[in-house]
């Protein structure tokens, strides 16, 4: 078994500062930010605390080795010449999976069984059989990237993606991903005694991870991993994991989260997903236009994702939205705000130009995360 290994935490674009933060407040040092992923080097134990803790990567990828490679041939042998047996076992499933930008070999399909092959041939010859692998075993997905020639195989410890939590029973129509909405909360320096807004909640997944991150309850609690199986990972480190998580978690803090949606089916939604999450009654729900709102403490946020109007009929009553909720805040200068849109002409709407933008993407739309820092009260 390998004293030490190189994982990966994957990222969407413009998140992966957010990422890097998060792994070394796991208390990882070697951390380099990438395009799209952080890698880092650590010891076995960090496959499950990572899987458990990181609220904004999308999966964990342990990597088995990199290489330059512009033929089939070199494709081949390199992949044949990696320890795979240091990773799976004799009767490990590996399917694999792969990608290929702007590189020499850009047939996916050949790629992924060239890789396959060579990594059979690599388990035969260390495990001593004549015929196939059974593959009957637990599931190691192993996946060929390649990028400018650049060839990197890793194998998938997470299975569904990290942003999977388990506790989402029913979305709308444009749910936002658990991994952005923490992100978005994580962008901010809310902490749990002040008063949080989600007004525009849907589903209710931003106001659902600020309870998460307000009570430190570990994300990925709810869930399970396809590293869980492994024989590489010895089973008390996913225990130690577990048991690190239930002690971390604050149950005891208390929360001010309120979400408010226009449409009373979305609150129902969102109270069902926060029941699932093990939030019983900690968040507010309520149904409420923007133009009702009125906060009644200081010092409050509001993190929202609101419609982004791009329907036929829709944009005037979106942007009617902006419009109120930057009236609305004039009134309460002790209040941040923070919300992402891709309308280009948010600021004008709001009535206000923002203390900081940060560019992301929900999926793949473009968006800008505005942010009106509150000048807090004492």
């Amino acid at each position: 078994m390998p004293k030490k290994v190189t994982l990966i935490a994957t990222s969407a674009m413009g998140l992966e500062s957010v990422v890097a933060q998060e792994v070394k407040q796991l208390g990882y040092e070697d951390v380099t930010v990438e395009n799209g992923r952080v890698r880092y080097t650590a010891e076995i134990s960090a496959i499950p605390r990572s899987n458990l803790w990181l609220r904004t990567a999308d999966r964990i990828k342990l990597l088995v080795g990199e290489f330059e490679a512009t033929t089939f041939d070199e494709l081949f042998e390199q992949t044949k010449a990696l320890p795979w047996e240091e990773y799976v076992p004799e009767d490990g499933a590996i399917p694999v999976i792969g990608k290929s930008v702007k590189s020499t070999l850009y047939s996916v399909p050949d790629c992924q069984s060239i890789v396959k092959k060579a990594i059979v041939e690599r388990m035969k010859k260390k495990y001593g059989l004549a015929t196939h692998l059974e593959e009957s075993g637990p599931m190691h997905r192993a996946e060929i990237a390649i990028h400018k020639d650049h060839a990197m195989l890793t194998l998938d410890t997470s299975g569904s993606g990290l942003h999977k939590r388990g506790y989402r029973t029913g979305q709308g129509e444009a749910p936002i991903k658990e991994t952005l909405a923490a992100a978005l909360v994580q962008l901010t320096n809310w902490k749990p005694d002040h008063p949080f807004v989600d007004p525009f909640c849907g589903s209710g997944t931003i106001p659902i991870e600020a309870a998460l991150i307000g009570q430190n309850i570990a994300p990925g609690f709810n869930r399970e991993f396809a590293a869980e199986e492994w024989d590489l990972i010895p089973y008390n480190l996913w225990e130690d994991a577990y048991n690190e998580a239930e002690e971390a978690a604050n149950y005891d803090q208390p929360l001010s989260i309120t979400g408010y949606d226009v449409d009373q089916r979305m609150i129902e939604i969102a109270r069902e997903n926060a029941l699932e999450a093990g939030l019983g009654e900690l968040i507010n729900w309520k149904q409420l236009q923007i133009k009702d709102f009125k906060p009644t403490q200081p010092n409050g946020y509001i993190v929202g994702n609101p419609p982004y109007g791009e329907r036929l009929g829709e944009k005037e009553q979106v942007e009617q939205m902006y419009k109120d909720l930057g009236q609305i805040m004039q009134d309460y200068p002790s209040w941040s705000v923070y919300i992402i849109t891709s309308n280009e002409d948010f600021e004008k709407l709001y009535g206000k130009e923002a203390s900081k933008r940060r560019k992301l993407y929900n999926g793949f739309i473009k968006i800008d995360y505005y942010q009106y820092f509150g000048k807090h009260e004492k």
